[in-house]
């Protein structure tokens, strides 16, 4: 299910734009789908800093921060990716 988007500018090094577009070649997935993917890692990673609900028991007690995710080079090789590539083509399928 696809849910509005806002537009918005950000700026990578030649280097990331490179391996985006590479990454983009072999899987078929948009750069905005990885672009996207890494902000939730991001967000994922520092959700304790943003605000949320209070616990109902055990309030004197912080929770933990989750654990620091994978950093994209570290990931495996992903099959969820299969879920965004475009229909009648899995994800990294080579052209033929």
């Amino acid at each position: 299910m696809s849910r509005k988007k806002i537009s918005t500018t950000i700026y990578v090094t030649p280097e990331q734009s490179e391996r985006l577009r590479l990454l983009n070649e072999r899987t078929k997935v948009p750069v905005a789908v990885y672009i996207r993917e890494g902000i939730d890692l991001v967000l994922r990673q520092y959700g304790h800093l943003l605000p949320g609900q209070l616990a109902l028991a055990g309030a004197d007690e912080s929770p933990a921060p989750p654990p620091a995710a994978p950093k994209p080079a570290e990931r495996a090789a992903a099959p969820e990716r299969a879920a965004h590539a475009p229909p009648g083509r899995a994800a990294g399928a080579e052209k033929g």
